[in-house]
């Protein structure tokens, strides 16, 4: 298999203070790993496009889109107790959303077989018209529209297994049968959304499951949910292409949750969803980094999930 790294330099200068949990040497924990054991010599190291104004648009208006550009040119700032900026990371944050249509034309087109996006800010809390939560842009939700906008696709499967609830792509998806979002997360946790009563609404209703797993679940819980529960879901919704919102902030060593999933745990679950794109979307899988604040259990499950990914 031929997996692509979608990666850029200015995801580095997204500056969110010196103290912040989300900060570039995250990425640069996860660069050492990947020379260090070698496995990026098998990788097809990609720069992304920078998405424009438009491609954010489609999921974002474009007045709350002018707004964080201005609040990053600005300097550095606070756009909530959580969510800082700073002059590059708006520029940053285009990068981010674009590396999901780069990964996503590179595999629609057959030149990767899978792909993984290395990006920073997240994007997976970001709602309509709100920052929260490191994130700017919702990255996996704008790539779910580019795809159907641009290749003609309509049912798009989104997997988050963050251990923080995606609660803003749930709420742009709601009341949409076309895009199935599905997510593992411990609950009740931040940001406190996350019910598994929640399932869409209107069209959408059914095309929302919500997994919350208790405080203290592991490996064997998360890979009993996708076979009991998550996978069953998606071959029944016979996906066009799956992307994974993949925090890796879950792992045992995280000081931000309390699950204690490891390294196998990850490698696991991306082997059945890579399984089950073989199944049902011609292998079309890409996945973009999430949260995972441990630098040296982000470093080892970014690797693991890697590993599933090219075997």
């Amino acid at each position: 298999m031929k997996t692509a790294l979608i990666y850029h330099p200015i995801f580095l200068q997204h500056d969110t203070g010196p103290h912040h949990p989300e900060r570039a040497s995250r990425l640069q924990s996860i660069l050492r790993k990947l020379k260090k054991s070698g496995i990026i010599d098998g990788l097809a190291l990609i720069e992304p496009q920078q998405a424009s104004v438009d491609d954010i648009a489609l999921v974002h208006p474009k007045d709350y889109v002018m707004g964080i550009q201005k609040a990053c040119a600005a300097g550095h700032g606070s756009l909530d107790p959580d969510t800082m900026v700073s002059k590059d990371s708006y520029e940053a944050a285009l990068f981010a959303a674009g590396a999901m249509k780069t990964a996503a034309d590179l595999v629609f087109g057959g030149e990767a077989d899978n792909a993984f996006c290395m990006v920073r800010p997240p994007g997976h809390h970001a709602r309509p018209a709100q920052a929260m939560g490191f994130c700017l842009f919702n990255n996996v939700a704008i790539a779910a529209r580019y795809i159907q906008d641009r290749h003609k696709l309509n049912r798009i499967l989104i997997v988050d297994w963050d251990v923080h609830h995606g609660n803003g792509t749930e709420e742009i998806f709601y009341n949409d049968p076309s895009v199935f979002y599905i997510s593992l997360h411990q609950y009740p946790h931040y940001p406190g959304t996350g019910s598994k009563e929640s399932r869409g609404a209107g069209k959408g209703e059914g095309f929302n499951l919500n997994i919350p797993m208790p405080a203290g679940s592991g490996d064997t819980d998360y890979i009993k949910a996708f076979q009991e529960i998550a996978l069953p879901a998606i071959n029944d919704f016979k996906p066009e292409f799956i992307l994974i919102s993949a925090g890796f902030d879950g792992h045992k060593d995280d000081p931000l949750s309390s699950v204690n999933l490891t390294e196998s745990g990850y490698h696991e679950m991306t082997r059945i969803l890579k399984a089950a794109a073989q199944t049902n979307c011609k292998n079309r899988i890409i996945s973009v980094l999430e949260g995972g604040y441990n630098l040296l259990s982000l470093a080892n499950s970014t690797h693991s999930h890697l590993k599933a990914l090219l075997a």
